[in-house]
């Protein structure tokens, strides 16, 4: 009898343990190349003086300091990363990031970070290692660490050497995992996770580069072929599987209509994905893209030439809408973009820059959304859904960056105080109001003398900077409004639209136009 009550006992532990549903989310985020502190690099810009440890520090913490604003206080329970440099120093790697952390607990990272000469053993810590202590030092803990089988001196097919690959943090158990070998883009890792006993199946992307060019989409179909393949093999072992898809796809969410010049795209036309969720649940379609989760002029993560994108994708499978195992929650999808701490002054990302007093993010906001355990094994049932999606398609048209007078009301004029050095990286992304002498060089590149200091000065509009340079050869003066940032270590000027430029001084104090539209002339 005793034995009977025990093993009822036990069995309604088990059903209230697997009952007890719970929220978890899942951040996916491009680092704009995180790269460790040995000075072994592919790049140019992470050589030794280059980037210091100094730096290191400042992105990791930057880093920390967004994901855990991402779901407060714990942060995200999966965290699937694009741009974490491919380790160039073997001998240094760390196979036990458990054992590593528990190693390093008496030490911070930024004591770690700030010893003169850093010593081999610690400068060739891997990112990702690096990258984990940040987050527990934020208090993000618990994190198995998942990364691509890529080693330091593979390449591409055309030879160029692969830098940085896709790492997952998950608090979850990893059941398997897997890396994809793609010739073209970075690898496709796989990885399998149970969260409470119930599988999910997640895959950290990042495709070929170039949305807008018909070139290099071929390899991004390439890329989707070898991600379909894998997600067909899945589902016919079971339809309902869960699968997230994440990571810089270098597609927008309406990829085929905002360029129709693409016969075949790789995201919309051989991945299937798409924004109607009632063809999701009714089995004409099986994935799901949750861009289609937020109004159109709300889709945006990332920035090129004044038009937003929406590079950075969360795709489910049909099985995370079912009344099963896990489920997706309704409405969760958000994009990470926090005013005044990752973006500048237009709402952009603010991205990663070095110098004297290095800072900023990544030139990608990161997105997120939220998912929960489901109490009950109702495969045929599905979600309520408040306001289902039904476009399977996006807007043609892309979202052009805008702004307003507002942002001239208190334009920096530098002349006020000439001993300031604005290019201690605590100025990026500001609006300046210059008037000063101006050159331009032989292979028409305009810089402006500012207190003493050579600045850059650019225009993304081929319209605009040929009215610039002009201006400059024939006055040796300019006079406009700039947003101050660095393009290859260079401070300068950037300009969004003839609105921007004077051709006398005084007039740049008169009231602006209330709304301009960059790049639109």
């Amino acid at each position: 009898m005793i034995r009977f009550f025990a093993l009822i006992t036990l069995a309604l532990c088990l059903t209230i343990g697997l009952s007890r549903a719970r929220e978890f989310s899942v951040v996916t985020y491009n680092v704009e190349n995180l790269f460790d502190a040995d000075g072994i690099s592919n790049y140019g810009e992470y050589v030794p003086g280059e980037y210091t440890p100094k730096h290191l520090l400042a992105k990791l913490q930057n880093i920390a300091s967004i994901l855990a604003k991402a779901d407060s206080p714990k942060g995200p329970d999966v965290i699937i990363f694009n741009e974490i440099e491919i380790d160039q120093s073997p001998e240094t790697t760390v196979s036990d990031y458990s054992a590593w952390l528990e190693s390093t607990k008496e030490k911070s990272i930024d004591s770690l970070l700030s010893e003169k000469p850093l010593a081999p053993e610690v400068a060739g810590i891997p990112a990702e290692a690096w990258l984990l202590k940040a987050c527990e030092e934020a208090g993000l803990k618990g994190y198995h660490v998942i990364i691509s089988t890529e080693k330091s001196g593979d390449a591409y097919s055309g030879g160029r050497p692969r830098t940085v690959r896709n790492v997952i943090f998950s608090r979850f158990p990893v059941l398997a995992t897997k890396s994809h070998h793609s010739p073209t883009a970075r690898d496709l890792l796989e990885a399998r996770l149970d969260v409470d006993g119930r599988p999910i199946t997640i895959f950290a992307n990042h495709w070929k580069s170039g949305a807008s060019d018909p070139k290099s989409e071929s390899a991004r179909v390439s890329n989707a072929k070898d991600l379909r393949k894998r997600i067909d093999e899945i589902l016919r072992e079971n339809p309902l599987a869960d699968i997230i898809v994440a990571g810089d796809l270098n597609s927008h969410y309406n990829q085929n209509q905002r360029y129709p010049e693409l016969k075949k795209t790789g995201v919309i036309d051989v991945l299937g994905t798409q924004g109607s969720e009632p063809a999701l649940i009714s089995g004409k379609r099986d994935l799901y893209d949750l861009w289609f989760e937020l109004p159109p002029k709300e889709r945006r993560s990332d920035i090129y030439r004044d038009e937003w994108g929406t590079l950075m994708h969360l795709i489910v499978s049909r099985g995370l809408y079912d009344n099963s195992n896990l489920q997706y929650v309704d409405n969760s999808f958000r994009v990470l973009s926090f005013p005044g701490l990752n973006t500048d002054v237009f709402g952009r990302p603010l991205r990663w820059f070095r110098g004297a007093r290095p800072g900023g993010f990544s030139d990608h906001f990161p997105i997120m959304a939220k998912f929960r355990t489901v109490d009950s094994e109702s495969k045929d049932s599905w979600m309520a859904l408040k306001k289902p999606s039904t476009t399977e398609q996006g807007d043609a048209e892309p979202l052009l960056l805008t702004t307003s007078a507002e942002l001239f009301k208190n334009a920096i004029d530098p002349t006020k105080k000439t001993d300031v050095d604005y290019r201690n990286g605590s100025y990026e992304g500001r609006i300046f109001s210059i008037h000063a002498p101006a050159k331009v060089d032989n292979r028409g590149q305009i810089t402006v003398s500012v207190n003493g200091q050579d600045f850059g000065v650019y225009a993304h509009n081929k319209k605009v900077f040929k009215r610039l340079r002009e201006i400059a050869e024939s006055t040796k003066q300019l006079h406009f409004y700039g947003a101050l940032g660095t393009y290859k270590g260079q401070w300068q000027f950037v300009l969004y639209g003839n609105d921007w430029i004077s051709t006398k001084p005084s007039s740049l104090h008169q009231k602006p136009s209330l709304f301009l539209r960059f790049a639109a002339l």
